[in-house]
């Protein structure tokens, strides 16, 4: 019997990778800080289901060789860092945003670029001269996130990775694990590079409207990753409040910070710049 909220230790080897697995498509499906921000920042920021498919695969892909990585450093008991893991998440955070901030500088060419409203006369604010992400962003981005410590890393680390029979296998389970993670990310990233290819205007402002969509949701997630990772580090009796949701799936059982940064960058600046910047274009090139 496979539990993908509590597995207990002791599983045999292959409960423990189907659980693995299983909990990666669990992790790519819910609201998690580590991928749905930076997925959805490049994915749009390609403007075509193709490119969003490639920047979700490079992701997920460099977030599964990290797992790997850190299952087998859990196996051989190189892990003493997850005694603080919380302290590790709010570093990993402020890292992250560093990233993401300088992401979002390099699409926009080291130009300014406003939250919502742009300058009167801006030539930017329909990404004129913006450039494209280029295809190692995620991969860093994507290996950089995995370092963060969350419910489903602590299984991984502490209970499916010690069941492996011996240290060659000590990896499998952060593979399969990222594995799971990345077939949802790659459908995400694909569906996510489609509606911004169908929003029905031309090719030109496809392409403006995306990036400076991504421009924005990684400028200014960058901001919001830092500012939370600092108040973790700062107030981290505040930063660990969360709310009880009754529902035994991770991501989702407990609503705090993770969940206010998660809603914050995707739904508030990515979603809310693509329909700042839809009207926009409506508004004056029609």
């Amino acid at each position: 019997m496979i539990d993908l909220w509590a597995p207990s230790a002791g599983l045999n080897v292959g409960p423990a990778l189907m659980t693995a697995f299983m909990l990666g498509i669990v992790h790519g499906i819910t609201p998690d800080e580590h991928t749905w921000p930076i997925t959805y920042s490049y994915a749009i920021g390609g403007y075509s289901s193709r490119r969003g498919l490639v920047a979700g695969l490079s992701f997920s892909l460099a977030f599964t060789a990290q797992r790997a990585l850190a299952s087998e450093l859990a196996y051989l008991a190189l892990d003493r860092w997850f005694d603080a893991s919380a302290h590790l998440n709010y570093i990993v955070y402020l890292v992250v945003g560093a990233a993401m901030w300088l992401g979002g500088r390099y699409i926009r060419g080291g130009r300014d670029l406003h939250l919502w409203r742009p300058r009167a006369g801006d030539p930017t604010a329909l990404g004129a001269d913006l450039r494209a992400p280029r295809p190692w962003m995620p991969l860093v981005h994507g290996f950089i996130a995995g370092w963060g410590v969350g419910a489903f890393a602590l299984i991984i680390y502490t209970v499916l990775a010690p069941a492996m029979p011996g240290p060659a296998l000590g990896w499998l389970p952060g593979a399969l694990f990222g594995l799971g993670t990345t077939l949802v990310q790659a459908v995400s990233g694909a569906l996510i590079g489609l509606v911004a290819q169908r929003i029905g205007l031309p090719a030109d402002a496809i392409r403006r409207i995306a990036l400076v969509t991504a421009s924005r949701t990684l400028t200014w997630g960058g901001v919001v990753f830092v500012g939370g990772g600092l108040f973790g580090l700062l107030a981290p009796h505040w930063a660990d409040a969360s709310i009880a949701t009754g529902l035994h799936i991770h991501n989702l059982a407990h609503l705090g910070l993770a969940f206010v940064l998660v809603m914050t960058v995707v739904m508030l600046i990515g979603i809310g710049s693509l329909v700042q910047q839809i009207l926009y274009w409506q508004r004056h090139h029609h």
